[in-house]
């Protein structure tokens, strides 16, 4: 009887020994994978050490890894050259991008780059050797397949985009091994006046933009290159988010620019200063030539210039005329000259963007520029703040009286404030714009709102929307930040929200800037502004065509198409007090202008584009865009230049790589905003050691089992 029951036994004790087995396999082959990642992971680490930043022959450098894993030659090199004529109220630059293939294989180049928020681009040059192919504006979709089918043929060719309307793409196709392409783009801008001071700005990089939004169901069919997905929100995100390297990591033959500025103000000009470079300033009578003190830059921030009159002399009204394909246009400046002396109590709403983009420089002016605006406060104001990252806080229920015990408080707490998480700048928006007003103070405050961000998001459209539809009866006001600001969100929102804006690119800028900001929230502001042109012969037509409200310091700028240079502009406004101020402006002895007929375009289509703001632009409005953007030759949403050399140069059976040209990370930002390309970080010796770490883990637990078992 006990040979059934030792059978018994053994046939009950075969899934205890099945599990014996399966562990013992499991933690042999826990080790052997854990000695290999092991092996795998020592030449990933040697290779890592010569990441940029290391010593070694990779050091300074940027480098494609094939699919294959092998490396294929330094990354394209990019150099630009900025030259500017400023004449009058209109600066004309040339542009020149040089791609340099320092590698041994063909190359195509795509750099997404910044320009100003109202640049006109309306030429373009390709440059091969001592080749020159001009470039032509055509249908966005044309040029691209004009463009594909060059780059397929192995053809020298080039586009240039339109993305945002600060924010372009060149692509430059078949730069051969070892040699160079240049692009040459022309693009004309206004120069901001305002408080009796010109400034321009030169843009050379971009912040990362945020983006918004869950993942597009359906990708696009061809990726853009970048390192966002598109979403629903940013359905373009792969084409505006390039990649973001330190200044080392390119070396210092790339990402520089050599900049020239030829100043013609048609006034005598006092002092030219910069809160961004060092300048060299060389006086010709009324005209100056501004350089850089260093021929090089680098390209890691906006170039920001300004010049003012001679005291006495800022101008109070000019106008500039110009004559193009049989008619005359017109362009108009006139500051008002309002009183600054204002008592009215205010609510003011500061909102401050606290998100991970701020990280580094950026968040400690925009602390400094709210503290400012506190010190701006009287007994009589009610205000309130908001902080926003991927979520938004306020300090108070609401609006609170401006007395000594909140403001410790509210100094307190933006000392305290710190940069992290995404940029949800939509709620923060509806939190400002939509506080009630408390009964016992309605229409006794001023309803004001600070907005203090770098821009940094890829939704601009719909935030434009947005402000339009909730913006009631406050004034949205925007305050720029760090050293490559999105200037056409500051520009666009505080226009949308009946503002002004200004921007903060150096801790030693601060004060300046805000203080005229704040001197104008609390200035009378002339409002119901109407522009007279009857005096004209024809039927003229005007950009902006509802001018927006001015504030102290501030011109009207108007561009006309069909009034020449004579006869009177008449222009009115309404006081706070209700009184209505007129002057009227002699539009005789026009000085020459150029250009101008560019600017009236870019402005009309501007019109035209805000028509389709809450929702997609029709056909008609589309056709409107496309038939001025042809006939100017402008760039713009529908519209690209493409230039191809109908000479072949690369052969069918040579493989051509793209090669997405980064951009370099503002001065003064976090590190945590570098984007680098896949093959350019330790990731793949991060995932590694994780990996082995899990390896490790997994076989120490399983031996723990089997010593306690």
């Amino acid at each position: 009887m006990m040979l059934p029951t030792t059978l018994l036994r053994l046939e009950f004790n075969k899934p205890e020994l099945n599990a014996v087995r399966v562990k013992r396999c499991c933690e042999g082959v826990s080790l052997w994978l854990a000695v290999m990642l092991l092996l795998f992971v020592h030449p990933l680490y040697a290779e890592a050490a010569q990441e940029p930043g290391a010593s070694g022959a990779g050091s300074g450098r940027l480098e494609f890894v094939g699919a294959d894993g092998q490396r294929q030659g330094q990354a394209t090199l990019l150099n630009t050259d900025y030259q500017v004529r400023v004449s009058g109220l209109m600066a004309d630059t040339r542009l020149t991008q040089s791609f340099k293939n320092s590698s041994q294989q063909w190359r195509e180049g795509v750099f997404v780059f910044p320009l100003p928020e109202k640049a006109s681009v309306y030429g373009m040059t390709l440059r091969v050797g001592e080749r020159e192919v001009i470039g032509e504006v055509r249908e966005k979709q044309q040029a691209r397949q004009q463009y594909e089918a060059a780059k397929k043929a192995g053809k020298n060719a080039a586009r240039v985009d339109q993305q945002r309307p600060n924010l372009f793409t060149t692509h430059v196709a078949n730069i051969p091994p070892g040699e160079s392409i240049t692009v040459e783009l022309n693009y004309q801008q206004t120069v901001r006046y305002q408080s009796g001071e010109f400034e321009l700005r030169l843009p050379t990089t971009l912040t990362p933009r945020y983006i918004s939004g869950a993942p597009l169901a359906e990708p696009p069919s061809q990726w853009q290159g970048g390192w966002a997905t598109p979403t629903t929100e940013v359905p373009d995100a792969d084409a505006i988010t390039p990649f973001t390297v330190l200044a080392d990591d390119v070396g210092d033959q790339s990402h520089r620019a050599t900049i020239h500025l030829d100043i013609h103000a048609g006034l005598p000009v006092a002092e030219v200063t910069s809160p961004s470079h060092a300048l060299t300033s060389t006086w010709d009578g009324d005209r100056v030539l501004v350089t850089p003190e260093q021929s090089r830059v680098v390209m890691d921030r906006d170039m920001i210039v300004r010049w003012s009159p001679v005291r006495g002399q800022e101008p109070s009204a000019a106008v500039f005329h110009e004559q193009w394909q049989g008619e005359d246009y017109l362009l108009a400046l006139l500051v008002p000259g309002l009183n600054r002396d204002r008592n009215l109590p205010r609510e003011l709403v500061f909102v401050i963007d606290t998100s991970g983009s701020m990280a580094g420089q950026s968040i400690g002016q925009a602390r400094a520029s709210l503290l400012r605006g506190l010190d701006t406060l009287s007994p009589d104001d009610r205000f309130n703040i908001i902080q926003f990252n991927s979520q938004t806080q306020s300090l108070f229920m609401q609006a609170v009286p401006a007395s000594g015990h909140n403001l410790v408080r509210a100094r307190r707490y933006v000392e305290g404030l710190d940069a992290n998480g995404g940029t949800e700048m939509a709620p923060a928006l509806d939190a400002a714009l939509s506080q009630k007003r408390q009964q016992e103070h309605a229409g006794q405050h001023v309803r004001q709102v600070v907005f203090i961000t770098d821009g940094a998001v890829g939704n601009e459209t719909a935030l434009f929307d947005q402000i339009r539809r909730q913006l009631g009866d406050r004034r949205l006001f925007t305050v720029g930040i760090g050293s490559a600001p999105n200037m056409h969100f500051m520009r666009q929102a505080a226009r949308y929200g009946r503002g002004s804006y200004t921007a903060i690119s150096d801790d030693n800028d601060v004060a300046g800037p805000l203080n005229d900001l704040f001197a104008k929230m609390q200035s009378p502001v002339l409002t119901d502004i109407e522009v007279d042109l009857s005096d004209a012969s024809a039927s003229p037509e005007a950009y902006p065509a509802r001018p927006g409200d001015l504030f102290a310091g501030e011109p009207l700028v108007q561009v006309i198409r069909g009034v020449g240079d004579g006869g009177g502009l008449g222009v009115s406004g309404r006081l706070p007090d209700g009184s209505r101020w007129q002057t009227a402006l002699d539009l005789s002895g026009a000085a020459p202008g150029i250009g101008l007929h560019r600017h009236w375009a870019r402005e009309k289509i501007d019109n035209v584009m805000d028509r389709g703001l809450s929702g997609q632009v029709n056909d008609d409005e589309k056709q409107q865009v496309l038939e001025l953007a042809l006939a100017h030759q402008l760039i713009t949403r529908f519209t690209s230049f493409v230039a191809v050399d109908q000479t072949p140069v690369r052969h069918a059976a040579e493989p051509l790589e793209t090669d997405q040209v980064p951009t370099l990370l503002p001065a003064g930002s976090s590190a945590t905003l570098l984007r680098y390309p896949q093959t350019a970080t330790l990731s793949p010796l991060l995932i590694a050691l994780g990996l082995m770490g899990l390896m490790f883990s997994v076989a120490a637990w399983m031996l723990q089992r089997r010593v306690f078992a």
